[in-house]
Order: C-alpha cells, then structure tokens, then sequence
C-alpha cells in the first residue's frame, strides 16, 4: 500500500498550519521552507478502521482558494492516491483556481467507469493544465518553462519505482516553487 495524503504548497511569513485557512488540517507537519516563504506541509490520511466505514480520513484540509486570499499568493495542494496518482489543485489570488492530475493512466483507473465519466471529464488536459501552471508561477514571480511543464503533466511513473510523488515535486520545482 502506497502513501494517501495532501501536500500543501504556499508562501507566507507564519507558517501555513497557523493560518485560518488550514484550521480543519490539525496535524500538518512541515516537511521544507525556503527563506522566500514558500512552505511545503504534508497532511497523511488517517486509516478509517474497517468498522468506521462512515469516518472521514484526512479530514477537512481546508479550501485553496482561501489559502490564496488569506497569504496573498499562489497555493497548490497535490493529494496523493496510494502512490500510483496525484490530483493537483491549484489558486492564485488574480488568475483563479485550476485542477489537474498526475499519472493520468492510474488516475483513470482510481476514477472507475461506472458513470461514463473520464479523466478528460474531471481535469484539465497536459497542454491546458500546463498554460494554467505557468500563469500561476508567474503571479507567483517565477518563470516556468510550459513544455517542462507539459511534460511533467503528461509523465506516468516509473513501473520500478511507481512514487507519483515524485512527479508532484518534480512539477514543484519546474515551476520553480520548490527545487528539487
């Protein structure tokens, strides 16, 4: 079983676990900052027991596009689905909020056919999800190449060591937030 949570991505002074806008999120913990102010918070799922089937997992993470507002910067949160996939949320307080997802092969198999619905149905495509990125590092004073970017959103995991964590760092640092 592969890993199940949110990362947490923003900018500010105080730390992103003392802002209203994760208040639900009690528990994250910190796992880099940069002296510019960009934090990366991790907030694992907790095991629903069995016999809890009604109990939430994570809980409420909060709203990114209240953690935009509230820090006056872009704010992504990348929720990880047992390692195999990656939705990613993103806001920026001018250009709005935006959402894709990594490991788009995996993803549809997470997602099911039941209702008809697709990948394509749910997220942005890798080219619009890429223009939509490099929109967001830009109000973020970063400079992102769109066809790195591209290709990050367009890369499944590696079948030997299948992390789509991995990916989400790599996107991270092409868009120039948090280096690798």
């Amino acid at each position: 079983m592969g890993y199940w949570g949110y990362y947490v991505v923003g900018r500010s002074e105080r730390p992103l676990g003392e802002l209203d806008a994760l208040a639900g999120a009690e528990g994250m913990q910190l796992l880099s900052a940069a002296d510019d102010g960009w934090q990366v918070w991790e907030y694992p799922d907790r095991p629903v027991p069995p016999d809890r089937a009604d109990a939430a997992g994570a809980g409420d993470i909060g709203n990114m596009n209240a953690l935009a507002r509230e820090t006056g910067a872009p704010a992504l949160f990348g929720y990880v689905m047992d390692s195999d996939c990656v939705v990613v949320e993103a806001a920026a307080p001018e250009s709005g909020g935006w959402t894709t997802c990594l490991a788009r092969g995996a993803m549809a198999g997470h997602l099911g056919t039941e209702d008809g619905l697709t990948v394509e149905d749910y997220f942005l495509e890798p080219d619009d999800a890429a223009r939509r990125a490099v929109a967001w590092a830009a109000e973020a004073g970063r400079s992102a190449a769109p066809e790195k970017v591209r290709e990050v959103l367009a890369t499944e995991p590696d079948p030997a060591a299948p992390l789509a964590e991995n990916l989400l760092f790599r996107l991270l640092d092409r868009l120039g937030v948090v280096p690798l």
